[in-house]
């Protein structure tokens, strides 16, 4: 069974940047990973997604440009780098998984959240 745990999440002011990593553990070979987020109020969001395979990215447009997602070598740390922090990204991210969904989604296996918060 694949579990993922996050950390890395916190305060910080509005342009700054924060990595959040995302270990997994259990048999992840072949499975897509990605980040999902909900901010207080709202349905949780698509944030970004990385294919096993060739890698390849998708990124929602809110935060094109300004985040990235890069998994370690050995692909069982998916990270995620927030650079150009906005209040809009205050919201809980979770770590997704799945062995055969589109890279976009629909994920079956969470993490259990991180929270960040722009504090401006």
């Amino acid at each position: 069974q694949v579990q993922l745990v996050e950390s890395g999440g916190g305060l910080v002011q509005t342009g700054a940047s924060l990595r959040l990593s995302c270990v997994a553990s259990g048999d992840i070979s072949g499975w897509s990973m990605g980040w999902f987020r909900q901010a207080p109020g709202k349905e949780r969001e698509f944030v970004a997604a990385i294919s096993w395979a060739l890698g390849r990215t998708a990124y929602a447009d809110s935060v094109k440009g300004r985040f990235n997602i890069a998994r370690n070598s050995a692909k069982t740390t998916l990270y995620l780098q927030m650079d150009s922090l906005e209040p809009e990204d205050t919201a809980v991210y979770y770590c997704v998984a799945d062995s055969t969904t589109g890279i976009r989604g629909p994920y079956a296996t969470w993490g259990q959240g991180a929270q960040v918060t722009d504090s401006s």
